[in-house]
């Protein structure tokens, strides 16, 4: 947009294209293709806001995501449908535990994503790259909004690739969803919220900056088997400072 444009409304909740055809992809929080490949058919366009499935239409976590990391499936396993917190600081390997995790779901048929928060292009470069060497690219689908990006897309960005994972929840499927990282989508939160100019907390967030990763994360379950029995499994990443 330019200066002078004119900007109407259209009365709906950003909805963002999903589909089979994302598998293998890398793509922009709007759904645009960044690998240069040809463009996208979507078969449904999922709303990036919306309630997260009630008690009644969920079921019991009860089928193990192994990690292939021993230690963590021995001691803290996680199940299809949990959230599970990977926390550290800088240079640690958290995304290294993110990235393994998804190279172990190459013959689960569990499909992948891994949205990039704020990260250099460089480093999300070299992660599509082990990805294709590992074999799972072709099941994972990449939603990239990159610290050069403005912070409109790096707030979207988590959202975005949630609904692209409920598309193939909602199908039954079994899914697992790497946010990378959501200290830098709360800079992105904070950065929007001073721009509006709301009341500012402790270290300049904005009051609800709490509520802006529950209401993301709540979304993350397993469903009932009336509803097809699909799963969300969310492993957020956070970097202390």
């Amino acid at each position: 947009m330019n200066v002078g444009d004119k900007v109407t409304t259209t009365g709906k909740l950003y909805a963002v294209p999903s589909g089979k055809d994302f598998l293998g992809r890398v793509v922009d929080a709007l759904g645009n293709p960044l690998d240069g490949k040809a463009d996208i058919k979507p078969e449904k366009y999922m709303a990036v806001e919306r309630v997260a499935a009630g008690i009644v239409d969920r079921s019991k976590v009860s089928t193990p995501l192994q990690t292939g990391i021993k230690a963590v499936d021995a001691m803290i396993p996680i199940g299809r449908g949990q959230r599970e917190l990977i926390i550290g600081d800088r240079g640690v390997g958290k995304t290294a535990i993110a990235i393994d995790t998804i190279i172990n779901q190459k013959a689960t048929g569990v499909i992948c994503l891994y949205v990039a928060i704020g990260q250099k292009r460089s480093k999300v470069a070299s992660v599509i790259e082990k990805l294709d060497e590992f074999g799972v690219l072709k099941n994972t689908i990449v939603v990239l909004a990159s610290a050069s990006d403005p912070a409109s897309l790096r707030y979207l960005a988590p959202y975005v690739g949630t609904a692209m994972g409920e598309f193939f929840m909602e199908k039954g499927n079994d899914v697992l969803v790497v946010y990378d990282d959501l200290t830098k989508h709360a800079w992105a939160y904070r950065e929007l919220s001073l721009l509006l100019r709301r009341p500012t907390g402790r270290e300049a967030y904005p009051g609800d900056v709490f509520y802006l990763h529950s209401r993301l994360l709540e979304r993350s379950c397993k469903l009932s088997k009336a509803l097809g029995g699909g799963s969300l499994t969310a492993l957020p990443i956070i970097e202390t400072q």
